[in-house]
C-alpha cells in the first residue's frame, strides 16, 4: 500500500468530557466529523491568551516576511533583469497562496491579540 496520495493527518489527544462537547456540536452542526475540524481550524476566531511577549515570534514572521518582499521587489525593479532570473507563473501562484495562507493566519491572530494592546483606551 503506497501512501503516496494520502493527505497528512492531523490528530491530538482530548479528555472523555472534551470529546463528548466536540461530538455534539459535530451532531449539531449535521456536517461530517472531518469537514467539522476543518471549518472549524480555518474559520474559527483565534483567541491570543497571554503577554506581548507571546505575540514576539509573529513578529519576527512578519519581518522575515518584510525582508523577502523587499528582496523580491529589488530582484523585479533591477535594471539589468533578464526573463530568466524571473520566477515562473506557477512559482509566482504558489508564493501567492503561501503568503495569502500565512497573511491570513497572522491576521486573525493580530485580531485575537487587540486586547493586548487596545487595552482600556478611552478616545
Amino acid at each position: 500500500m503506497s501512501n503516496k496520495h494520502k493527505n497528512p493527518t492531523i490528530s491530538f489527544r482530548i479528555t472523555d468530557a472534551e470529546r463528548k462537547q466536540i461530538e455534539a456540536r459535530i451532531l449539531a452542526s449535521g456536517m461530517m466529523k472531518k469537514d467539522y475540524f476543518v471549518r472549524s481550524c480555518i474559520y474559527n476566531r483565534i483567541c491570543v491568551v497571554g503577554k506581548k511577549e507571546t505575540i514576539y515570534p509573529l513578529l519576527q514572521t512578519v519581518n522575515a516576511l518584510y525582508l523577502q518582499l523587499l528582496k523580491m521587489q529589488k530582484e523585479f525593479t533591477a535594471n539589468d533583469v533578464t526573463l530568466d532570473a524571473l520566477p515562473s507563473l506557477e512559482s509566482i501562484k504558489e508564493l501567492q497562496t503561501e503568503y495569502t495562507n500565512m497573511l491570513t493566519a497572522i491576521i486573525d491572530l493580530l485580531d485575537g491579540a487587540k486586547y493586548l494592546w487596545e487595552g482600556d483606551q478611552h478616545e
